[in-house]
């Protein structure tokens, strides 16, 4: 799918004469979840397969891949498809108030909650609080918050509506508001559980009171709950961050004679601190350990040592990682983009394109932000004709490139006298789908 032009897809899958079950239609839907258009076109062909019909799982994971590039008209389409086969329920419209308000389109999102009962979806709890986690996570909580007072009469909030407008605040930053909501969850009868207490820490700590925050921690051990690998992480992340280096170690040891297991996110959390402060050596010990505790390193892992190396300018050292990385994990979108950044700021266009073509041979679909690397270095070196076929790759995967992309390149091809170019991917950009405000 990722070699096909688009308009050859079709043509292509025919002639496979092979036919798809609905369980490969959404393994394919979620391993080309960037593929725009490319993945919508398969999804089609695979309807029309003689005794085939979509799951609901395919449906989902194709209005999240739409709602990705903003191709929100064919996502309504599917949403009145789905109704007209009683296969539309809360998650349907969580996921695009989820995708609206990632989108910064906030009265969309609030909008799509707003007519679920003229799609006769009723309501309820779930899907309050998935309102209200779309428009935190989307730096939105004044919104949320209104909306919470607003309806809480309608809705009984729980300790997951709490937790998530904690979160919220605690990410806006504005510590007095989230002490607020904690309190009217304790004076409404809710208990703070794990996940309440884990967003208390995680706030504190982006507050910089971490030393706050681990007295949460001892309050938690006092109440019988647990603290989990995750809230140490916070605790080991946010010393790393100040540098307190030994600190964090105490912190990750205390974790393990507490016997709680390690998982890779805490380790992320360690090799992170370790990177702050410049001690790589501790970085391969603590690689070491997580292989002899048979935790493999994923993505993030790669990414955090990357960067650090990259901010200090070790670039040589940044890709001799990758290159060993590679070999225990798969990169990711970001990791992709940000090797392809470092060589295209340190104006090697022949190695960015080689971490391109590799990442093309492990049939990865880039990013928005992947492409927008690669142009740009491209732009910049003044190659608009290997810019404009990848900006034109860009678009056949219905990917819209932001202004700030497609306008730096306008301005090479104006300068080198190329208009009827210009007109050129003028045209394509006009054949994918207008985005409608609402269905």
């Amino acid at each position: 799918m990722m070699t096909c032009p688009t308009l050859a897809l079709d043509t292509a899958l025919n002639q496979t004469g092979v036919k798809v079950p609905p369980d490969l239609v959404e393994d394919v839907l979620k391993r080309f979840e960037n593929a725009g258009m490319s993945a919508f076109q398969f999804f089609e062909w695979a309807e029309k397969q003689r005794g085939y019909s979509h799951s609901i799982r395919a449906y989902h994971l194709m209005i999240e891949s739409l709602a990705k590039i903003r191709q929100y008209q064919i996502v309504w389409d599917l949403v009145n498809a789905m109704r007209k086969k009683g296969m539309l329920n809360v998650e349907t419209f969580c996921i695009m108030m989820r995708k609206y308000a990632r989108a910064n389109k906030v009265d969309e999102a609030v909008y799509t909650f707003n007519v679920m009962d003229k799609y006769d979806v009723v309501p309820n709890i779930a899907a309050f609080n998935g309102l209200l986690s779309a428009l935190c996570k989307s730096n939105n909580v004044r919104k949320a918050q209104e909306i919470f007072d607003a309806m809480k009469g309608r809705f009984e909030p729980d300790a997951k509506t709490y937790s998530i407008l904690l979160e919220g605040w605690g990410k806006a930053p504005n510590l007095p508001r989230a002490r607020e909501v904690f309190g009217e969850m304790v004076r409404a009868g809710c208990d703070p559980d794990v996940v309440t207490y884990g967003i208390m820490v995680d706030v504190l700590c982006k507050a910089g009171r971490v030393d706050e925050a681990v007295e949460v921690v001892k309050e938690m051990d006092e109440s019988n709950c647990r603290p989990t690998s995750f809230i140490y992480s916070v605790l080991v992340h946010t010393y790393g961050v100040e540098h307190r280096i030994e600190d964090a170690i105490d912190t990750f040891q205390e974790m393990e004679r507490k016997g709680i297991k390690a998982d890779v996110v805490v380790y992320n959390a360690l090799i992170g601190a370790f990177c702050k402060v410049n001690k790589f050596k501790n970085v391969h010990r603590v690689l070491q350990e997580m292989e002899i505790n048979g935790v493999a390193p994923n993505s993030r892992t790669c990414n955090v040592i990357i960067s650090s190396m990259i901010c200090q300018g070790q670039t040589d050292r940044a890709f001799r990682v990758f290159r060993r990385m590679i070999k225990l994990c798969e990169p990711d979108a970001d990791t992709y983009t940000m090797m392809i950044k470092m060589f295209c700021e340190k104006n090697d266009l022949e190695m960015a394109l080689r971490i391109w073509k590799f990442m093309k041979s492990k049939q990865f679909v880039p990013s928005m932000h992947t492409f927008s690397a690669l142009v740009k270095g491209l732009c910049e070196k003044g190659d608009a004709a290997k810019a404009c076929v990848v900006l034109e790759e860009m678009i056949e995967k219905g990917i819209r490139p932001s202004r700030i992309t497609f306008g730096r390149l306008r301005q090479l091809l104006l300068k080198e006298g190329r208009e009827d170019v210009l007109k050129f991917l003028h045209e394509k950009m006009n054949l994918l789908v207008k985005e409608p405000l609402h269905d």
